[in-house]
């Protein structure tokens, strides 16, 4: 999976429940799926932290799609891109 594919998603699923929502009360939402991520890994339940991980992935995404960001060129101006995934893809292989 890329960014580019999981932000398209998110906005197609949730776009309009999150504009009705506003972006202060979605960005809450964030907030309390970091809190449940910290619960998680404070009772070690890697399950638990795997699917709190997601949300917070996902409602992170949410407010980047409320904001019109585009997260993977976000991500590359921020990191230079990751060359080793740039790389693996023009060979048409997975990172």
């Amino acid at each position: 999976m890329q960014l580019k594919c999981i932000q398209e998603y998110i906005r197609e699923e949730y776009f309009e429940k999150d504009s009705r929502r506003g972006l202060y009360a979605t960005f809450a939402w964030l907030v309390e799926e970091v809190g449940e991520l910290a619960e998680a890994l404070l009772n070690g339940d890697k399950s638990s932290v795997e699917e709190e991980i997601a949300d917070v992935i996902a409602w992170t995404i949410s407010v980047a799609n409320l904001l019109g960001i585009d997260v993977e060129k976000a991500f590359a101006k921020k990191y230079g891109g990751v060359k080793k995934c740039e790389e693996l893809s023009s060979l048409g292989q997975k990172p």
